[in-house]
């Protein structure tokens, strides 16, 4: 851990090995800043010193007791969203506390901080709101944007995450809702990458909304206006880019759940201007990509004989599909090879090139081929990977689904859960128990084909190694480390992936392949560590 970076405040070392912080902020006003709060865990010097005596109940606790008392009260927990506002209000008021507890228990932990869980907390985000946590940028913010990113009380961001709400997980446009999907999304970029929490930022754009039911909502703390497009849009979005990019040099901006229209093309608009990438396309592709290929060892097919049938066409599909037509063509077939062993199919069903307005994105990918069903398709084509991508709950049935090829993979990736394609389950009975399955949001005993297995360690490997754009090849790198992570998988129906409970250890070995693929030599992994340091009084603290 780099203790002269924790927290962004001033670590000195009375003698070796004896690192104390300098602590900035006494009394009560240390015990409202989450940041630097330890609670009970405030030693009797501290409460002395910090002027915190009479402020706390007389027992000092070690972090192992307070996350003792915490996991006890999230198990009594009686639902998902109530666990969620506990670990909610927890970060709020110890950040330290907050990361201990969930790095030691994430596998329990990621289904309530993320999916499926956050899309039930953005849907009811007025409702369960206490503090708010990031920076809103609205259209009325036009030539100040630099001004309010200023603000921030943190000045060395390393890492934003960046949404306008328009295409909440299978949800929709949820507007300024939307913020919880940044606040969960950079919760695991600490817990899996140890980034120090002071250095990232959740932003949300908040153009409007185009949902009446979410415009109307007595508890909806966003603009009450439809969503803001054209050229305003655009110019609001290019001033967050530069002024984020000035404000905090060497940033990282991660796009999340931007609507397909935007998504793509802000992408492709800025992938080569600024460090930047977006999750829903790249990082989704990466993860499909890594469980293809680990889903090898046990099938014993090479890349360049799967035949893929992605059903759906928005971000997340064109992510998957350029990602792994980059990896057919690094594995020596022809682009036109790779894509034809590609069919992408939406609500219209197979795209073909005759199809009229086709956007570019769709045209990458369209068949000199006569129009088809999903069905009709997989009838043709007879696939060995099976992609769901459309937020259409149970359209994958078992009559479908017993329609694959030899040993199949089948990925229902939409979440949350109610939005998967097919359970698990469905896919055992169809296939007769001989296809191997990864899904986007969590089932027992099934792999998760989940997102946080990726970005965090890209985003560790662009920091360390200092790059100034995000390449898909940084993404093949993760894609092709994830799935060497785990040795054992697809084998007698084993996970593809490794448990999450090992996700620090992968997202080193993702940064370190990240490195690999830039030809430069990584800064050593320097992990911020969810542990309390001894606190004196700064010289300048205030009263």
């Amino acid at each position: 851990m780099s203790l002269e970076r924790a927290h962004d405040f001033r670590v000195v070392r009375d003698d070796p090995g004896a690192p104390t912080l300098l602590c900035p902020v006494v009394g009560e006003h240390l015990l409202n800043f989450p940041l630097l709060n330890k609670g009970t865990a405030f030693t009797e010097r501290e409460r002395d010193e910090l002027g915190l005596r009479g402020l706390l109940p007389p027992r000092v606790c070690t972090i192992e007791e307070q996350s003792a008392r915490v996991l006890d009260n999230y198990r009594e927990k009686p639902t998902d969203l109530e666990r969620y506002i506990h670990l909610v209000a927890l970060l709020d008021r110890n950040e330290t506390l907050f990361y201990r507890v969930l790095q030691d228990h994430l596998e329990e932990m990621l289904p309530v901080v993320y999916t499926p869980t956050v899309g039930l907390a953005c849907r009811n985000f007025g409702r369960i709101f206490r503090r708010a946590r990031g920076l809103y940028l609205a259209p009325e913010d036009r030539g100040r944007v630099a001004e309010i990113l200023a603000r921030w009380p943190f000045p060395r961001v390393r890492v934003i995450v960046v949404t306008d709400g328009e295409r909440i997980l299978g949800l929709g446009d949820l507007g300024a809702n939307g913020m919880g999907i940044p606040v969960g999304k950079l919760s695991l970029v600490v817990a899996a990458a140890g980034i120090p929490p002071s250095e990232v930022l959740p932003v949300c754009l908040d153009t409007g909304t185009d949902r009446e039911d979410v415009r109307n909502d007595p508890h909806y703390l966003g603009r009450r206006v439809p969503r803001l497009r054209g050229a305003a849009y655009d110019e609001l979005v290019e001033e967050f880019m530069e002024a984020a990019s000035r404000t905090f040099p060497g940033v990282l901006i991660q796009f999340e759940d931007f609507a397909q229209a935007n998504a793509l093309r802000l992408l492709d608009k800025y992938r080569d201007r600024f460090l930047c990438f977006n999750d829903d396309i790249q990082g989704t592709g990466a993860v499909a990509l890594a469980a293809i290929l680990a889903a090898e060892r046990a099938t014993g097919r090479r890349l360049a004989a799967e035949r893929v049938v992605i059903a759906g066409a928005g971000s997340a599909a064109i992510g998957i599909a350029r990602l792994l037509t980059a990896a057919m063509i690094e594995s020596g077939i022809s682009p036109d090879r790779a894509r034809d062993k590609i069919s992408l199919v939406d609500s219209r069903g197979l795209v073909t090139r005759d199809r009229a307005g086709l956007p570019p994105y769709k045209a990458e990918f369209a068949r000199d081929q006569r129009p088809m069903t999903l069905d009709q398709v997989i009838r043709a084509a007879e696939p060995t990977v099976l992609v769901g991508v459309t937020g259409h709950g149970g359209l994958f049935t078992e009559e479908l689904l017993g329609r694959l090829g030899d040993r199949p993979l089948v990925l229902p990736l939409s979440n949350p859960t109610e939005k998967a394609e097919c359970t698990p389950d469905a896919v055992r009975r169809a296939t007769g128990g001989t296809a191997l399955v990864a899904t986007g949001s969590p089932f027992p005993g099934t792999s998760q084909c989940n997102n946080v297995y990726i970005f965090p360690g890209v985003a560790l490997g662009v920091l360390r190694t200092g790059v100034r754009h995000v390449t898909d090849g940084h993404f093949l790198a993760a894609a092709r480390s994830l799935a060497e992570a785990n040795g054992e998988a697809g084998r007698n129906d084993g996970p593809l992936f490794p448990p999450i409970r090992e996700i620090r250890r992968n997202s080193i070995r993702i940064s370190d392949a990240v490195a690999a693929r830039s030809g430069v030599a990584p800064a050593a992994p320097d992990l911020w560590e969810p542990v309390y340091l001894p606190y004196r009084r700064s010289p300048a603290a205030h009263p």
